[in-house]
């Protein structure tokens, strides 16, 4: 049970954010975090001998629009594209150190997250690098932005906006992503909260919030469990989908969590929209934030 410590909530009363974990609640949930990244040896793919790195998908969000069967039968040694607009922030599948190689081939802009026991990443026609080469990132970190429109700069051959990603194993093979993760369920996504059983949001439910966020409303931080100002920047932007009419400043108070029990009132809550969170009120806004589609 990936079972989760209560970090310091905002009441609701005022407008200020959820500030201050205490030392033993980081402890504990930099403890939690290590046990849910540590996953055993991979089998059924080849070349792979070592204990496997944490791996999720960060595009969970966006479709497949061509599929591994599909670069192989182009004559591509495979990968996976998803469709995306152009500039869209690329999140670390894995951690990792950055390797950038501009214009590689028909991939255009490539950067190549280097993983534990040499397993690498790579991501093709990108618009941008945003990390120097050698920088270590955490699973989540912003390395770059998409590309792929015809015949722009980094684009390499793709014919229209999107990422395409495949891994390479340590014997220099390319490999699935999607087969890779569905075979290492320890590093397959983020973990449920248990949020939804004791009421008490902790790392793992700020996990999941910060990666729905990213992938809703604009959130480019790390999903690192530590919700700051960006983090809640982007949960008032998606809650004006729930009434939520406020400043857009990161500092969350009545108004918002008023907006967010709307949201948790489509997920079992049946408390007053008073914008005093509660257990109720987490467990509620918990069940939202289990969806499969915010692994």
């Amino acid at each position: 049970m990936n079972h989760e410590y209560q970090s310091g909530c905002c009441s609701g009363a005022g407008e200020q954010p959820q500030v201050g974990l205490s030392r033993r609640t980081l402890l504990r949930g930099t403890a939690l975090t290590t046990g849910a990244l540590a996953v055993g040896g991979v089998v059924g793919l080849p070349g792979i001998a070592h204990a496997a790195p944490a791996i999720y998908n960060p595009f969970t969000g966006y479709p497949i629009t061509g599929t591994w069967q599909d670069h192989l039968n182009s004559g591509s040694l495979g990968g996976i594209d998803f469709g995306m607009g152009v500039g869209t922030h690329l999140p670390a599948c894995g951690a990792g150190t950055i390797q950038n190689i501009p214009n590689n081939g028909t991939g255009g802009h490539t950067v190549t997250i280097y993983h534990a026991d040499g397993y690498r990443s790579q991501y093709m026609h990108l618009s941008q690098f945003l990390l120097g080469n050698g920088t270590a990132v955490g699973a989540g970190a912003i390395v770059g932005r998409s590309g792929g429109a015809v015949g722009a700069p980094g684009s390499g051959s793709s014919t229209g906006p999107h990422l395409h990603w495949h891994m390479i194993n340590p014997g220099g093979a390319r490999i699935n992503p999607l087969t890779y993760i569905g075979q290492n369920p320890g590093g397959g996504g983020l973990p449920k909260t248990s949020t939804e059983q004791d009421g008490i949001p902790g790392s793992i439910f700020y996990k999941r919030m910060q990666n729905w966020l990213r992938i809703t409303s604009g959130y480019t931080g790390p999903i690192d469990g530590v919700p700051g100002v960006n983090t809640y920047a982007a949960l008032q932007r998606a809650m004006r989908g729930h009434g939520y009419t406020g400043p857009i400043d990161g500092a969350p108070g009545t108004n918002t969590w008023k907006a967010v029990q709307r949201l948790a009132s489509g997920w079992g809550y049946t408390g007053p929209i008073d914008g005093v969170m509660g257990p109720n009120s987490w467990r509620g806004f918990a069940r939202f934030l289990n969806q499969d589609q915010w692994d």
